[in-house]
């Protein structure tokens, strides 16, 4: 399978999906729809959705019909809804969904910065992403990496979604300014020692509970530095990779200073989800990479005591 012929038509049919994927959780937002079901113990991690799940059963029924090149990725995904069986097993692509990024603050009201994402990746790194952030401005704000490029703007419903993002400029990383701004996440109940850890060290560190906004736009814009991030799931953490890259910088283990890959996952059995072992510092300065490795090196890299299974 021809990694830019995928590439293609994700990029030409899966903005409508993602626009309508908003209109739907916007709508439930308005009703009660919290539900039950995760216990790691993170009120950001364990947050879940009645949106979470109708939003993902559209994203999989769309990629399932929309294209036959689709089905033959292996797709994984934050929520079990949707017709999942019918992807490939062993596919050389992975299509990842997060069908609600930011669930606890869509779910309390307490931010707009909630997103609809999906992206695509080999074992090496991420070759795709999109983001839709459905309360950003007043028709919902795209992010899209493509090509070697970021695009980022709004969302304009009187035309195709497709249309509307083949009309933004790329953004220009020489323009974009020079954020001390670092979300810390992924520390359990620890986030705040982080934060204060990275003032200390001349950055300015925010958490799930103080980020105002969406970290995908704000990256994209330049408002965002990067992040610090314990045992990174697999489903919306690549996408910050993928536009650090594009725009410059890298994703490193903090230990060894490694690019990330995907070679080697585990299983999150309290959270049910795929992480990637260990603590990872992304970037788009690499002076700020250089500081973010150096504080957090010898932290510890074990997400709980005792871990999930490997994959």
């Amino acid at each position: 399978m021809d990694v830019n012929t995928l590439t293609a038509a994700l990029s030409r049919h899966m903005p409508n999906i993602l626009r309508w994927s908003g209109a739907l959780a916007r709508q439930l937002r308005k009703h009660n729809i919290a539900l039950s079901g995760k216990h790691s113990g993170s009120a950001a991690t364990d947050a879940l959705t009645l949106a979470d799940l109708s939003v993902q059963e559209l994203i999989v029924g769309a990629l399932r019909d929309l294209d036959p090149q689709f089905r033959r990725c292996r797709i994984q995904a934050e929520e079990t809804t949707g017709d999942l069986a019918r992807f490939s097993q062993d596919g050389e692509f992975v299509l990842a969904i997060d069908p609600i990024d930011g669930t606890k603050q869509y779910r309390d009201h307490t931010g707009n910065g909630y997103s609809v994402m999906l992206h695509l990746r080999n074992r090496e790194t991420v070759l795709y992403s999109l983001v839709f952030v459905p309360e950003s401005g007043p028709h919902g704000t795209w992010v899209e990496a493509r090509d070697g490029q970021v695009f980022c703007g709004p969302d304009d419903p009187s035309r195709p979604a497709a249309d509307v993002l083949r009309a933004m400029p790329p953004v220009d990383p020489r323009r974009l300014p020079d954020s001390k701004k670092i979300y810390v996440v992924g520390f359990q109940d620890h986030d705040a020692d982080r934060v204060r850890d990275l003032k200390a060290a001349g950055l300015e560190g925010y958490s799930t509970e103080t980020i105002q906004g969406c970290v995908y736009e704000m990256r994209a814009k330049g408002l965002l530095a990067g992040s610090l991030v314990h045992s990174p799931n697999v489903y919306d953490f690549p996408v910050s990779l993928h536009l650090v890259r594009m725009l410059g910088g890298d994703a490193v283990w903090v230990q060894n200073r490694q690019p990330v890959n995907f070679h080697e996952t585990w299983l999150d059995e309290r959270a049910n989800m795929i992480r990637l072992p260990g603590i990872v510092a992304c970037c788009t300065n690499p002076k700020t990479l250089d500081t973010l490795c150096t504080l957090a090196r010898d932290w510890n890299p074990s997400r709980y005591s005792e871990r999930g299974s490997a994959t």
